[in-house]
């Protein structure tokens, strides 16, 4: 396997009480050494590049972030302080998910330590996502051959309103959601296929919803590459997410996917998606959980 971080990922000066949960990415990064995986498997990502961005962005869009000339309005939507550090780390987060994606097809299962970002449109940022990820790697793998079709198989709580409009007429690139029905945001967009689930679904029903959606999308589409939002907001204590998923749950939905892909020789790319909560050695818990998964293959 392949990871990619950057010391940026967690270098972001917010408020105290900010909800996003800044750290987790370098304790994360500390844990996931503490599991016995070595400094050879970690890579530095590159800074994703304004063409890559333009994919799936439009470029006035791009040009105000970039140009730092966002009105209070779109900064204060897409959740975060503007600053040129939040320009730094988010280049660095979108290339992440570009290089580990590419890198997938010769490591067959790879991490961005970051990423995830359904919530961003083509337009504007939304809910701590800037620039959407997995839309830019998707559509980059297109764009330069490396892929004919791409599954995004996103499976954080929140439904991926941002990838679902980005991608609405790409028919290379196949969205498949499965998120809580009565969470953020408000207004769903069509993903090509969407799986709303209840508040406080558990386990059982969850995790046979996604191994069917799962088996489905691949025997219908046979993606060459999957991108994966594993995102922990379904767990139960997630102060953010509805659903009741136990902490057993998030890794046997982490392991069922991995195991999948492996199964079926399909590259997979794991970014890390959403996960809420105040006690952060609780929250890297849970997403410790899909690097278990990965080292218990």
């Amino acid at each position: 396997m392949q990871l990619y971080y950057h010391p940026l990922y967690s270098d972001l000066i917010l408020a105290e009480r900010h909800r996003f949960p800044i750290q987790k990415y370098k304790l994360l990064k500390t844990e996931i050494e503490n599991l016995g995986v070595s400094a050879i498997h970690f890579q530095e990502p590159i800074k994703a590049t304004k063409s890559q961005l333009s994919l799936c962005h439009s470029q006035r869009y791009i040009d105000d972030f970039l140009n730092g000339t966002l009105g209070d309005k779109a900064i204060k939507k897409m959740g975060f302080p503007y600053s040129q550090q939040l320009v730094e780390r988010t280049l660095l987060s979108i290339g992440g998910s570009i290089q580990a994606a590419e890198a997938a097809f010769s490591h067959d299962l790879t991490f961005n330590l970051s990423g995830g970002y359904h919530h961003s449109h083509s337009d504007f940022g939304s809910g701590f996502c800037i620039f959407n990820d997995l839309a830019i790697a998707a559509a980059h793998l297109i764009n330069t051959e490396q892929a004919d079709t791409v599954l995004i198989f996103d499976c954080d709580v929140h439904q991926g309103d941002g990838t679902a409009q980005i991608t609405q007429n790409h028919n290379q690139i196949i969205t498949c959601s499965i998120h809580c029905e009565q969470n953020f945001p408000r207004n769903k967009q069509d993903s090509t296929y969407d799986f709303a689930l209840p508040a406080k679904t558990a386990d059982d029903e969850y995790l046979a919803t996604l191994k069917q959606a799962l088996d489905f999308c691949v025997r219908i589409h046979n993606p060459d590459i999957i991108l994966y939002n594993a995102g922990v907001d379904i767990y139960t204590k997630d102060e953010l997410g509805l659903f009741n998923i136990s902490l057993n749950g998030v890794y046997e939905r982490d392991l069922f996917v991995l195991n999948f892909c492996k199964q079926h020789q399909t590259p997979l790319m794991c970014a890390l998606g959403g996960g809420y909560q105040r006690n952060l050695s609780s929250l890297i818990n849970v997403h410790k959980q899909l690097f278990k998964a990965a080292i218990d293959l």
